[in-house]
């Protein structure tokens, strides 16, 4: 079975910088796409940013552009997000979570067009102001 392990999260004071990782174990598949997904309390989930495993296309929300970069370590199955200049809106649990077996834009992905075929536990992001 396919498993997805979030980590990274943390406390962390606005301005500052967390790295999350999403270690990705159990598929054999080549092409699917890796996203990160934030949901805030009484908030609606939004797809922070994604990542295609063939090409390395990536998506970032408007709310994360120019702050956030994705990436990926194809020989460790992981890949990362790195936050920069974290604001206290960027507080929430974080998701990573796989579409599989397949090609879709990242855009496609975050955005929801499609169910995600598996999901990870979350890493608590809190950042204080």
């Amino acid at each position: 079975d396919v498993q997805l392990q979030a980590s990274g999260g943390g406390l962390v004071q606005s301005g500052g910088s967390l790295r999350l990782s999403c270690a990705a174990s159990g598929f054999t598949a080549v092409n699917y796409v890796i996203g990160w997904f934030r949901q805030a309390p009484g908030k609606e989930r939004e797809g922070v940013s994604c990542i295609t495993s063939t090409y390395g296309a990536t998506y970032y929300a408007d709310s994360v552009k120019g702050r956030f970069t994705i990436s990926r370590d194809s020989a460790k199955n992981t890949v990362y997000l790195q936050m920069n200049s974290l604001k206290p809106e960027d507080t929430a649990v974080y998701y990573c979570a796989m579409k599989y077996d397949g090609i879709w834009s990242p855009r496609s992905v975050c955005l929801g067009y499609y169910d995600m075929d598996y999901w990870g536990k979350g890493t608590q992001v809190t950042v204080s102001s």
